[in-house]
């Protein structure tokens, strides 16, 4: 072989070692780089941007195509996928559901009285009525007092205890309020409508009391004639005003508040 020859086949040799070489360096770069990426992504805390980088990583290796708009599609074997986060209520909503509980809950109250009470519904002496601050039975002072007197008659007793018995399974704060027609009285243990009506109320209260009714929850009431729901100018109309009136209250007390004063 001429001298010409062994050049050429010793150049084109060392050329094919330099191309080795190069891959070789390249790979080595190459897993260098992952080496850093990996060490850098367990150092971090971050188990967003830890799942991203790993699902880059596998699919750089395995050579997998992208989502579009650059999100990564990883598909790991046996993994379950990741399990929403319940999001927490907003304070706002979760006021507006206690309330509408708490009303469902005074209307099942109301709805018990009502049946235990369904004779006196029949005949009309007994009315439910539904308002901003609750629901209110509504009883006609026949049913429960004679005219001019403040004693529960005999028939209303069992009734009364009735109501009782239903409202010392809840917690409600209940009111009692009294009221009367136009007509005035005067005697001596009543001088005006005022003190007939409050002692109605507060007759009602204490058969309450006595029936475990907690007597914190219970606030007796008498308006006169102050609050009339029909006209007093017909009979049947004085009739309806003169009544007693159970409120099961949604507006539970709140701790007081004191105000400071301006020099304060």
């Amino acid at each position: 072989m001429s001298r010409r020859h062994r050049r050429r086949g010793r150049r084109e040799e060392e050329h094919d070692n330099h191309e080795r070489w190069l891959v070789s360096y390249a790979d080595f770069i190459t897993l260098l780089f992952a080496f850093f990426v990996v060490m850098y992504a367990i150092s971090s805390v971050n188990e967003g941007k830890y799942k991203v980088l790993s699902n880059a990583l596998v699919n750089a290796f395995n050579n997998r195509t992208a989502q579009a708009g650059g999100q990564p599609i990883a598909i790991i074997q046996g993994a379950p996928p990741p399990l929403p986060k319940p999001s927490a209520r907003p304070p706002e909503k979760l006021a507006d559901t206690q309330k509408i509980e708490q009303r469902q809950k005074m209307r099942n109250i109301a709805a018990e009285i009502m049946n235990a009470l369904q004779p006196l519904v029949a005949q009309g002496k007994v009315r439910l009525v539904e308002t901003s601050r609750g629901v209110t039975i509504e009883i006609n002072d026949s049913v429960l007092f004679a005219p001019g007197l403040a004693n529960l008659q005999a028939d209303s007793v069992s009734a009364m205890r009735a109501i009782a018995a239903v409202l010392a399974h809840s917690d409600f704060p209940i009111t009692v309020e009294g009221h009367t027609d136009n007509i005035p009285i005067a005697t001596a243990q009543f001088p005006s409508n005022w003190e007939l009506s409050a002692m109605r109320a507060t007759t009602v209260l204490r058969l309450f009391n006595d029936g475990g009714v907690g007597a914190e929850r219970l606030t007796a009431i008498g308006y006169g004639e102050t609050r009339p729901v029909e006209t007093n100018t017909t009979a049947e109309g004085r009739a309806r005003n003169r009544r007693v009136s159970i409120l099961i209250d949604s507006n539970r007390p709140e701790a007081p508040t004191e105000l400071a004063g301006e020099g304060h």
